[in-house]
């Protein structure tokens, strides 16, 4: 008898850590949005339609064609800025196109003007999981699908402005020869996606265990796992890349049991391009954020009181071939400063 009741609690003293491994995510986890089995199963339907008109893009009339820029603006505020974006894209309508996911938990006010009628079907967003990859690849795929001149795919965030005029931007996008606009299809001829890739990080092991030990493995081992900027310009091959992309997302859709570590925004979209076309990808951003003095994961937000011409000057700088073409973060407050100052610096080269 003795020895019976040794045996039992020897088990369950063995068995514990193992219950507790598999029964403790499913009490303590849900802290942030799960992806659920019907927003997926919507998701993988979106992007076999993109992927699918993709193979018959309905262009007619090549030689009056001109590539677009998709602007894609991720939100979960009021589009505070606006009025801002309005006057770059004035004048412009043949050369881009707009789309907004906004999480559908959040109501905002009303937007017109270029805006109107811009906004995605959204599912519920939160920073630090891998719904926000969920929201970006929807954005894609509905630019995809809606037309195929856009060539170019720009994440944009409520906070962001822009620091140049749009035919700056336009030009320095594309940076045709003179023949360009005239051969379709246009992506043949494309450049690198505008994607920051970095894989030299001291807190690179802390995120990749963020989901548990290795757990990424085998599909991203280590030395793949990459860090960048969650704010990009995909080419159109790129933006087909990341739609019918599966065997990366299972493991980058997981929960997180670190949350302090978990940005999964941040290293999916550089390490899956970095893995299947790492001579395709800049390696760096076009969307200049402030660091320096970070809170909480957050970059440095711009007040009222720091906006300036100079501050528009510096900002434009990079250690690039390229000059910064958008800056974040910004208060709301900043709008009407930034206006004034708009037509004679922000959208004036």
């Amino acid at each position: 008898m003795l020895s019976r009741r040794f045996f039992c609690t020897f088990a369950i003293l063995i068995s514990l850590p193992l219950i507790i491994l598999v029964i403790a995510p499913r009490f303590f986890h849900p802290k942030h949005v799960q992806i659920s089995l019907h927003d997926e199963l919507d998701d993988i339907t979106l992007f076999r339609r993109a992927t699918l008109s993709s193979l018959h893009p309905q262009a007619n009339n090549q030689q009056s064609l001109r590539p677009k820029i998709a602007f894609m603006f991720l939100t979960n505020s009021d589009m505070t800025f606006a009025p801002l974006w309005q006057n770059f894209f004035n004048g412009h309508e043949n050369f881009y196109n707009i789309y907004i996911h906004c999480d559908p938990t959040i109501k905002i006010k009303p937007v017109g003007g270029v805006f109107q009628n811009r906004f995605i079907p959204g599912k519920k967003t939160e920073r630090g999981s891998p719904t926000l990859i969920s929201a970006e690849r929807r954005l894609l795929a509905t630019a995809i699908i809606d037309d195929p001149l856009n060539l170019y795919f720009a994440l944009i965030s409520q906070h962001c402005i822009p620091l140049h005029s749009f035919d700056y931007v336009y030009n320095a996008i594309f940076h045709p020869p003179s023949s360009f606009f005239f051969s379709f299809p246009f992506y043949k001829h494309l450049p690198q996606s505008f994607i920051e890739i970095k894989s030299q990080e001291d807190i690179m092991m802390e995120r990749y265990n963020a989901r548990g030990h290795n757990v990424m493995e085998p599909e991203v081992p280590f030395n793949m796992f990459q860090m960048g900027s969650q704010f990009f310009i995909l080419t159109r091959k790129h933006a087909l890349v990341v739609i019918k992309e599966r065997r990366l997302w299972r493991k980058f859709r997981l929960p997180c049991l670190n949350f302090d570590s978990c940005y999964p925004e941040e290293h999916y979209f550089p390490t899956l391009l970095s893995m299947e076309d790492p001579n395709g990808c800049t390696r760096y951003t076009l969307t200049r954020v402030n660091w320096t003095d970070s809170v909480d994961g957050h970059p440095h937000t711009y007040g009222p009181s720091e906006i300036s011409i100079d501050l528009i000057h510096t900002l434009r700088k990079s250690n690039s071939t390229y000059s910064f073409l958008f800056a974040r973060k910004f208060s709301p407050e900043c709008l009407r400063k930034l206006l004034d100052i708009a037509d004679s610096v922000i959208l004036r080269d």
